[in-house]
């Protein structure tokens, strides 16, 4: 991550991403899989690309922003988007 002050910690068995000790994203390396918080009018946004790549979380957690990404099945370019999104939208806080 290259974004400031993030600190990368074990969760579980996923890496975490924080900003002053707050996830924003998570990492399942294993299954090629990431899971970001965004606002529910973003995670929105990003499911219209392909909803079988980015979609909410089942339960809960998913009503609240948190948006999972299939990362070998998307370009740079919009897993770079989703990871500035969840990060601005933490760090605007």
């Amino acid at each position: 991550m290259q974004f400031p002050g993030v600190e990368e910690m074990p969760h579980f068995e996923k890496t975490s991403f924080r900003l002053k000790k707050k996830i924003f994203a998570t990492l399942d390396q294993k299954n090629l899989k990431a899971t970001v918080k965004l606002s529910l009018k973003e995670q929105d946004l990003f499911c219209l690309i392909d909803k079988s790549k980015v979609y909410p979380v089942p339960n809960k957690w998913g009503k609240q922003g948190w948006t999972n990404v299939e990362i070998n099945e998307l370009e740079e370019e919009i897993l770079t988007d989703l990871l500035t999104t969840a990060f601005n939208q933490l760090a605007s806080k």
